[in-house]
């Protein structure tokens, strides 16, 4: 990196760059490809759904194990990047200190040379934590792999572990370049790195699966590793343009911002995977167990249609509330995104339960006796949205604990329906227990947040498009029993009609 280049990367920060219009203007762009890569991602992972459901015979177990080693590597992904992420933007993007650190020959109070590795500084320091955690995990895991392997049920398969162990720590050191990308502001070059991951992972499966029939979970984590492998290494020249420099003063201070974040993360992550986690340690049956998760895992996928819009929705979402956070009609800007939101996903959710004939045919014949948890999974990520919108009034006074303490309350709640329910009703209790950990965190966040910073939520209009949604949905179910042709030319007619209420009452009013 050249001194010209250094010095652009922190001078042209969104506060700074091309004034406030360009700045907005940029701001925008950038989120639509960040957007954009993510979103195209996720779906391109989404077709590996039918291909591991159709070559994974049901009985095997293997979608199961699957599912349920990739629960565990999204929660310590969590735990390994403690919160450096968002805090690499918090202190990367500060004026430099006015005296060097001790040893130190930087930065100066404004610019120059020195002033412009202050981002570089707050990257390594933050680089080391991760890297020490992720060697401190690696030596555990590697030095107790039979025992940790014998607890989780995969005493014959060491390897399966060892090589998540590998990839999850991986992607933990990736975490940080990936977000010092984002602040450099290069959304191409993040773009690319993670469109050729998913590219060359679903090459490698196709090539597995389909030519060589490879079909064991074997190879989906080795596959895995093979593609994170590619990504670090085309990382190392990044890091060698780095001005490496490690502030332990600093580092305190990144501390006491990060582990709320940390919570607030963990305690996230685990409403999303608790129950994977959880399902073969508390089912009766250890071998069935792989095998009913694999159903419910698979059909899982096809209501994370949900999350894909609502992370779209995120993305297009989250840079307007903040730059909005100073408007005075910010409040009634944000109760009538809450209402568009709900009209989008329930308008979704109308579409997918509509025509879950046609979608059940994504997984293969073994896996699709699990579709009664689709329309439940979708409610819960619906109150998951829901529960986002209703975060900002935290956000936007910097008290993110609020978000912390409502999101383990409701990941107690979920612990507590999956621990006493899946021995007795499997993986419905897996579903129905999303629905309440969601339910109570979206709740808490709404009377709190209505008592802390009021925001007038239209809400008949809002239950007016719930009833609404429930009502076609029970029609929608009612067909069950009629011909498919005229099951989906109700179940079109009921979504025509949805959107044309949307219209009357939404658009045409403009």
């Amino acid at each position: 990196m050249s001194k010209k280049d250094t010095q652009e990367n922190i001078v042209n920060t969104p506060l700074t760059r091309e004034g406030k219009g360009g700045g907005v203007a940029r701001l925008f762009k950038d989120t639509a490809i960040y957007g954009l890569s993510s979103i195209v991602g996720r779906f391109l992972n989404y077709l590996l759904v039918p291909l591991y459901t159709h070559y994974m015979p049901t009985q095997s177990g293997d979608y199961g194990i699957s599912t349920n080693i990739y629960a565990y590597t999204a929660l310590i992904l969590v735990l390994l990047t403690f919160g450096m992420e968002t805090t690499l933007f918090r202190f990367a993007n500060e004026q430099p200190p006015l005296t060097p650190p001790e040893g130190g020959r930087f930065p100066s109070p404004r610019g120059g040379w020195e002033g412009a590795v202050w981002p570089d500084t707050v990257f390594s320091t933050g680089f080391a934590l991760i890297a020490s955690l992720t060697a401190l995990f690696l030596a555990c895991i590697f030095g107790f792999i039979t025992p940790i392997a014998d607890k989780l049920g995969y005493g014959e398969h060491h390897e399966y572990l060892l090589m998540m162990a590998a990839v999850v720590a991986m992607d933990a050191l990736q975490a940080l370049p990936f977000s010092f990308l984002r602040f450099q502001k290069r959304p191409i070059r993040f773009a690319t790195l993670k469109l050729l991951f998913i590219a060359f992972n679903i090459g490698l499966n196709l090539l597995y699966f389909v030519v060589l029939h490879k079909t064991s979970v074997f190879y989906v984590f080795a596959i895995n590793l093979a593609c994170t492998s590619l990504i670090s290494l085309i990382f190392i020249p990044e890091l060698f343009k780095i001005h490496w420099h490690f502030d332990w003063s600093l580092l305190k201070r990144m501390l006491s911002y990060s582990w709320p974040i940390l919570i607030l993360g963990v305690a996230g992550i685990l409403n999303q995977v608790a129950d994977k986690i959880m399902f073969p340690l508390v089912y009766p049956d250890k071998v069935e167990a792989n095998v009913q998760l694999g159903i419910y895992g698979s059909c899982v996928k096809i209501a994370m249609i949900m999350a894909m819009i609502t992370q779209a929705f995120r993305y297009a979402y989250e840079p307007i509330v903040f730059a909005k956070s100073k408007d005075k009609d910010k409040n009634e800007y944000y109760a009538v995104a809450m209402k568009y939101f709900l009209i989008f996903t329930l308008l979704a959710f109308l579409c997918v339960m509509g025509y879950i004939d046609i979608l059940q045919l994504i997984l293969g014949k073994g896996y699709r006796e699990g579709m009664a948890v689709v329309p439940i999974v979708m409610v819960a990520e619906i109150m998951m949205g829901v529960y986002f919108n209703l975060s900002f009034w935290y956000k936007l006074i910097d008290k993110t604990i609020y978000g912390a303490w409502f999101s383990l309350a409701g990941c107690a709640v979920l612990f507590l329906v999956n621990y006493l329910f899946i021995p007795e009703y499997s993986y419905m209790a897996c579903a129905w227990g999303g629905v309440a950990g969601y339910g109570t965190a979206m709740v808490l966040s709404y009377i709190v947040g209505q008592a802390k910073n009021p925001i007038p939520y239209p809400m008949k209009s809002i239950l007016t498009y719930v009833l609404m949604t429930a009502l076609f949905y029970a029609v929608m179910h009612f067909t069950n029993e009629w011909h498919i042709a005229l099951r989906l030319l109700t179940n079109t007619l009921l979504i025509l009609l949805f959107c044309a209420h949307v219209y009357w009452h939404e658009i045409r009013k403009k």
